[in-house]
């Protein structure tokens, strides 16, 4: 029987962050020459997830580990994706698809961030830690045990790199939002302020991080902001996705469900708890669309510096 692993990514409007997942998944094939992997997106992108689980069946392949390309259960790891692969396993009776768990913290998951860190950190002129601050950006949802790993990792890289302040911030959803806390970081005495979005690739929402960055330096020249690079498919991300298919193939994919709020009541989300699980993709699942700006253009990032500026 063969054996597949199926890479399940979101999507993006943003080719270029399409092209970086399908780097990832031709290195991961290299890592697994006896498996077939193939990949799908949710939405923005194709093939979906039906497709590419029909591509794999057509090779023979009889059982597939799902392993979500997601940093931190929010609603697309802990409920479309199950969706999604609950109802293709109903279309195959001979399939067996076993989920793995989303990414999360893990050693190499840290080490990568350091390294990105130390990577931004380089670009500038030398200076203590200890008089820097370091500014965690995700992506935000409207789960809050996801955006609190978020804060998790924010405060594990805090003490393990020794900086003198470290906070958290989201580009959308949730708070505080990335230019709420450029307020913050402006009355706090540190002249430098490494900012580390946490993202796998290049997209809509990391472009606007760095021009939301971009702009604020503009507006502080006092101060120096630096943005590190995305996760990208370092070794060390390989490494990570590698220990989350070693959990299902074992048989202990483990989500972090204590504090899920599908299954305990949460402080504030109380209604959620024992929703049904149905993905909300449906109606936009393989709608492609077009980057929002063209090469050259700067009408993208000029919207978003005027949005900054308030005017």
């Amino acid at each position: 029987m063969k054996q597949g692993i199926l890479i399940c990514g979101h999507g993006s409007r943003d080719k270029a962050g399409v092209t970086h997942f399908k780097i990832l998944v031709e290195k991961l094939q290299q890592r697994y020459p006896d498996r077939i992997v193939d990949y799908g997106f949710l939405e923005f992108a194709h093939p979906v997830y039906a497709a590419a689980v029909e591509r794999m069946y057509q090779q023979g392949v009889r059982h597939i580990t799902a392993l979500p390309a997601i940093l931190f259960a929010g609603g697309h790891a802990k409920n479309d994706i199950p969706f999604e692969m609950n109802s293709l396993q109903q279309q195959y009776p001979d399939l067996t698809i076993t989920m793995a768990s989303h990414l999360g913290i893990t050693g190499p998951l840290l080490q990568l961030t350091r390294w990105l860190i130390e990577n931004a950190e380089a670009t500038a002129p030398a200076s203590p830690r200890a008089e820097s601050c370091l500014l965690v950006v995700g992506r935000g949802t409207n789960d809050p045990d996801a955006n609190s790993d978020v804060a998790k990792l924010t405060r594990m890289l805090w003490e393990g790199m020794g900086f003198g302040f470290a906070t958290t911030a989201y580009i959308g959803v949730t708070q505080p939002l990335l230019q709420d806390a450029f307020p913050l970081m402006e009355k706090l005495p540190f002249k430098r302020v490494v900012v580390l979005p946490v993202f796998l690739f290049t997209g809509v929402l990391l472009k606007r991080i760095y021009e939301q960055v971009a702009a604020q330096q503009m507006l502080s020249p006092d101060k120096e902001y630096i943005a590190a690079e995305p996760l990208g498919s370092h070794e060390w991300l390989l490494q990570a996705i590698g220990i989350r298919i070693a959990e299902a193939e074992s048989g202990h994919p483990n989500m972090n469900c204590q504090l899920c709020k599908y299954r305990t009541q949460i402080v504030g989300f109380e209604a959620d708890q024992g929703k049904e699980q149905i993905g909300h993709h449906l109606s936009v699942k393989g709608i492609l669309f077009e980057e929002e700006e063209k090469p050259g253009d700067k009408k993208g990032i000029f919207s978003s510096v005027k949005k900054v500026l308030g005017i």
